[in-house]
């Protein structure tokens, strides 16, 4: 019976330690998810998602190009 107490003991502190470093994975690996879907411009919309249906480009608004001219000298 200690033997089995002793496996849940060493269960738990393995738990408690690798648990924080996976859960920061995970979301690593979420936040890498939406940026890629950023820089290639998909709009997941929660239907889609729930329906299996691609992804949805988005538009480009088209904006004047800014120009940077430097710094003013008078």
């Amino acid at each position: 019976m200690t033997t089995f107490v002793n496996y849940l003991a060493v269960l738990a502190l393995v738990a408690l330690v690798l648990g924080p470093s996976l859960y920061g994975i995970l979301r690593d690996r979420r936040i890498d998810r939406q940026l890629r879907a950023v820089a290639t411009r998909l709009v997941w919309l929660p239907r889609q998602r729930a329906g299996g249906l691609p992804p949805t480009p988005r538009r480009r608004t088209l904006r004047p190009a800014r120009r940077y001219w430097g710094p003013i000298a008078h």
